[in-house]
């Protein structure tokens, strides 16, 4: 255990956040999305969800500020009337930030090869319906 490192941070998980350069994307995933399938580099988080996941990675990462939308959301395929009521939450952590505006919208597909390129894929094991979410890492200062 470290001091000021949120539990819910496994060694793994801070070895990535660690080795992440600005610009380098981080995808936390809700249990339904191919994580294994896809990531270059996957850290498991079964029993978590994307919002505990999200606020302690944000404790320790700061957005990009040199895009307009360092946060990404899966959009809903067309024709979903379903509105996520997770993205409100989402929106509360991701608030905080000092460099978040609002969320860009990614097509499904284009989600997920997005997601091949991030540098990892946290699989959590949230349950809610479009909880995936992409994080831009900005710079150290």
């Amino acid at each position: 255990m470290l001091k000021g490192i949120p539990s819910i941070i496994s060694p793994e998980l801070l070895k990535i956040l660690m080795e992440m350069g600005h610009g380098d994307e981080i995808v936390i995933a809700d249990g339904n999305f191919p994580a294994a399938s896809i990531a270059q580099r996957l850290v498991r988080s079964d029993g978590n969800m994307v919002p505990e996941v999200l606020e302690a990675v944000l404790t320790l990462f700061p957005l990009d500020k040199y895009v307009p939308k360092p946060v990404a959301l899966m959009s809903l395929v067309p024709g979903e009337t379903y509105v996520p009521e997770i993205w409100e939450t989402y929106r509360t952590i991701c608030g905080r930030q000092e460099h978040f505006t609002d969320f860009e919208s990614v097509e499904r597909f284009a989600f997920y090869e997005r997601a091949k390129k991030a540098y990892a894929v946290v699989a959590t094991s949230e349950t809610s319906l479009y909880a995936n979410i992409i994080l831009k890492k900005g710079v150290v200062l």
